[in-house]
C-alpha cells in the first residue's frame, strides 16, 4: 500500500511543483512589467537576429553630443532614433505625436498644454514623464544648447502633474511645435547621468551601441522601447566621402542601404538591377540669387522679371540628375505655407529679350555668375539659356566660403545658392540679397506673429506670392531625397533622408 501511493504520489508531487512554478513565473513576470515601468507591453523582438548596414555619403561625426554639436549629421542619425522629441514629424513633414499624444493651443497663441502619453520609459528603464520634458526644456535653454534659439519668447514651463506640460509664452511663436520636433524639443533623461560625447541616453527604438569617431555608429535594439520595437536587431552607420566609394561599398555587400546626398547624381546606381534607387523630397532649395543692392542691376524690377522669362526652371528639372520638383517661390512642397506659384512667370524667351532689351547692352553689362563646385553642371546649363540674350554671364566655380564671403560683401550679380530652414525663408524680408520690398516685409511680420498654424501658413503664402510676384529671386527646383537599397530591404524612409531617418522599420525579407 504504501509503495503504491509513493508511486502514485510522484507524478502529483511533480504536478503540483510545476504548478506552483509556473504561478511564481507568471507573478514574477507581471511584477517585472510593472517595476518602474520597465517592461513595455509590446516588447516582442521581431527579426531579432537581422543586421542592417546603412551608408551615408556625409561627414561623419566626432561626437555624439546632440545638445552642442551642430550640424544635420547628428540629427539625421540619432532624431527619431536614440531620441524622440516631444513633438513627431512624418515623412511629408507633418507634426504628429510622439512624446506627446496632443496639445491644445490658446487663441491667443501664448499658452501651450501638451497632454504625454502613459508608460514611458528611457532606454536605461528609467520612467519618462512630464518632469523630464520640463528639466530638458530648461536645460536647453539655460545652457543654449542647439535649438535654444528656435525657444523664442518662452515665458515658462509647468508640469501640474505627471501626463502634462504648459508652456507659457510672451509673445507668439507659430514655429514654435515644428521647432519641438527638433532638436529644441529632444527630451532627456533628467535623473540620468550620461557621457553624451560616446553615448546616448533617449527613449528611442535604438541604443547606441558602439561609436567609432569620424566612421561609424552601431545601433542597437532597445528592448524596452515603449512602442513598436524595431524591426532589425543591430544597425551599423557608416559614412563615406564620396557617392563613388558609396557605390563600391554597394557593389561588395559591406551596405544594404545607401543614402545619398542632396547633390549627388544616382546615375551610377540606376543601371544596377540589385537595386531599388528611391526619390523623395528635400525641403532644400536650389534658388539663383539676384543681387539687388540699391547699385547693382536688379536693384531694378525689370532686370528681374527678365530673368524670370528666360529662366527654364521645367527644362533644368528635368535634366538635372538631382532634382525633385519644379520650383517657382521661397517654400517648398514640404514647408508649411506651399503654393503653386507657378503662372507668374511661365518661361517665355521674347518676353524676358523685352524686358532687357529697354536697356542698352552697355548698362546690362557683364554680370558675375557665380557658382559653388557641386552646382557646376548646372551653372552651365544656365549660361546656355542666357545665351541668346544681352544677359552675358561670366561664371565663377567657388567654394562654399568664398561664396558666401562673396554674396555678404555683394560681389556678384548671380549666384547659385541652396536655402532651407526657417532662417533662410526670411531672407527676401530682411535684405539678405540686398532685396527690398515693404509689402513682403510685412508679410513676414504678419506670418511671424500668428498666433495659430492656419493664420501662420495663410500669411506665409501671401509673403511667397509678393517675392515671386516681384522677382525677388528666380528658382530652380527642390532637391531630391535619395536612397538606394538592395531588393531585400525594406521599410526605409525616402523623403527628408538628408536630415530625418528613421530606421525603426528597416529590414531585410
Amino acid at each position: 500500500m504504501s509503495r503504491h501511493k509513493q508511486q502514485m504520489n510522484g507524478p502529483k508531487r511533480g504536478l503540483a511543483f510545476i504548478g506552483v512554478a509556473a504561478l511564481l513565473f507568471a507573478l514574477v513576470g507581471v511584477g517585472w512589467a510593472h517595476f518602474d515601468h520597465r517592461l513595455p507591453s509590446n516588447a516582442t523582438l521581431l527579426h531579432s537576429g537581422s543586421e542592417v548596414t546603412v551608408g551615408l555619403d556625409s561627414q561623419a561625426p566626432q561626437s555624439l553630443d546632440i545638445r552642442t554639436v551642430r550640424g544635420k549629421e547628428l540629427d539625421q542619425a540619432l532624431i527619431g532614433n536614440v531620441y524622440e522629441t516631444l513633438v513627431g514629424r512624418d515623412q511629408n513633414n507633418k507634426l504628429v505625436p510622439s512624446i506627446a499624444k496632443s496639445w491644445d493651443v490658446s487663441k491667443d497663441g501664448l499658452n501651450y498644454t501638451f497632454t504625454l502619453n502613459s508608460d514611458m520609459r528611457f532606454a536605461n528603464g528609467d520612467a519618462l514623464d512630464s518632469t523630464d520634458v520640463v528639466y530638458s526644456l530648461q536645460q536647453i535653454l539655460n545652457k543654449n544648447y542647439a535649438g535654444a534659439e528656435d525657444l523664442t519668447g518662452l515665458k515658462s514651463v509647468k508640469n501640474p502633474d505627471v501626463s502634462t506640460v504648459q508652456i507659457a509664452l510672451s509673445a507668439p511663436n507659430p514655429r514654435l511645435l515644428r521647432a519641438l520636433s527638433s532638436r529644441a524639443g529632444i527630451i532627456y533623461d533628467s535623473t540620468s547621468s550620461v557621457n553624451y560625447t560616446r553615448q546616448s541616453g533617449g527613449s528611442g527604438p535604438f541604443t547606441v551601441h558602439s561609436f567609432n569617431p569620424g566612421n561609424s555608429i552601431v545601433l542597437s535594439r532597445n528592448p524596452l522601447y515603449w512602442k513598436q520595437q524595431s524591426a532589425t536587431s543591430q544597425i551599423t552607420l557608416r559614412y563615406f566621402d564620396s557617392v563613388e566609394t558609396l557605390n563600391k561599398a554597394m557593389q561588395s555587400g559591406e551596405i544594404q542601404l545607401a543614402v545619398l546626398r542632396p547633390t549627388d547624381s544616382p546615375k551610377s546606381f540606376e543601371d544596377n538591377k540589385k537595386y531599388t534607387v528611391s526619390k523623395g523630397l528635400t525641403t532644400s532649395k536650389v534658388t539663383l540669387a539676384l543681387n539687388s543692392s540699391a547699385d547693382a542691376l536688379f536693384s531694378d524690377e525689370h532686370t528681374r522679371w527678365a530673368v524670370r522669362y528666360i529662366l527654364d526652371n521645367t527644362a533644368i528639372t528635368r535634366d538635372q540628375p538631382n532634382a525633385a520638383t519644379v520650383l517657382n517661390g521661397p517654400i517648398s512642397p514640404l514647408e508649411p505655407g506651399y503654393d503653386d506659384l507657378s503662372a507668374l512667370y511661365p518661361h517665355n524667351l521674347s518676353e524676358g529679350e523685352n524686358d532687357i532689351n529697354y536697356y542698352k547692352r552697355q548698362y546690362v553689362g557683364d554680370n558675375t555668375f557665380l557658382v559653388p563646385q557641386e552646382y557646376e553642371s548646372l551653372g552651365q546649363e544656365v549660361v546656355k539659356q542666357f545665351a541668346p540674350t544681352n544677359f552675358h554671364l561670366v561664371m565663377q566655380v567657388v567654394d562654399d566660403n568664398t561664396l558666401n564671403q562673396r554674396i555678404a560683401n555683394g560681389d556678384y550679380s548671380m549666384a547659385i545658392v541652396t536655402m532651407q530652414g526657417p532662417d533662410d525663408l526670411g531672407a527676401f524680408a530682411n535684405g539678405r540679397f540686398g532685396y527690398q520690398n515693404s509689402q513682403a516685409q510685412q508679410d513676414y511680420r504678419n506670418a511671424l506673429a500668428s498666433p495659430n498654424d492656419i493664420d501662420y501658413q495663410r500669411n506665409l503664402r501671401a509673403y511667397a506670392k509678393t517675392v515671386s510676384a516681384d522677382a525677388g529671386s528666380a528658382w530652380f527646383y527642390t532637391e531630391s531625397s535619395m536612397v538606394v537599397a538592395d531588393t531585400n530591404v525594406t521599410g526605409y524612409p525616402k523623403n527628408m533622408t538628408d536630415e530625418f531617418l528613421p530606421l525603426r522599420d528597416v529590414r531585410t525579407k
